[in-house]
């Protein structure tokens, strides 16, 4: 796989390492990051069907493989589902996925966007960098793996708070800086 800045892996890469683990937006994920447990999946799907069956090949990939191996797993798709519009649709398509493989309650898909944009919240507010990848991005997640990593945190609920406070004092420019600027940066 290229390793260029414009390789969507080593940009998605680049982005978990400086801002998700960097900035502590989840402190849940060094330790699966270190210990080389999270699978970094380009998809080469161009339409939402296509990823469709691809996220239920991952699905059934990371229930059959030892979280030991694969703790979870990142679909990068920069090809499809750009608009962020159409991405958000989509995600009632990946939860029914999880159904239809009879995986609630052991999987769970989170999502990560380059225009991600909460309910209520201004599409440039800084808050929305939470959720915001260099592309598209569905992200694996083992029920259990996030329950262990909850259960060991002292207060969860402070996360999403002590994220705003974050993203509010390094301001949309600073969070740049963070990653580097250039090409594939959100």
């Amino acid at each position: 796989m290229n390793d260029s800045p414009t390789d969507p892996i080593a940009v998605t890469r680049n982005w978990l390492e400086k801002a998700v683990i960097g900035l502590n937006l989840c402190p849940f994920a060094k330790a699966v990051y270190v210990k080389q447990q999270v699978r970094f999946v380009l998809s080469d799907a161009t339409t939402p069907e296509a990823l469709l069956e691809q996220l239920a090949e991952e699905l059934v990939l990371l229930r059959e493989t030892p979280a030991e191996q694969i703790d979870t797993t990142l679909i990068i798709h920069p090809d499809v589902l750009t608009d962020f519009l159409d991405y958000n649709d989509f995600l009632d398509n990946a939860d029914a996925a999880v159904e239809a493989l009879d995986l609630q309650g052991i999987l769970q898909v989170a999502s990560f966007h380059p225009q991600y944009q909460f309910a209520g919240a201004a599409p440039d507010d800084v808050s929305n960098y939470t959720n915001r990848a260099p592309y598209p991005t569905l992200h694996l997640l083992r029920e259990d793996s996030v329950e262990r990593a909850v259960s060991a945190f002292p207060d969860p609920d402070v996360i999403v708070e002590r994220n705003i406070k974050t993203l509010d004092q390094l301001g949309v420019e600073g969070w740049h800086r963070v990653l580097g600027g250039g090409e594939g940066n959100v």
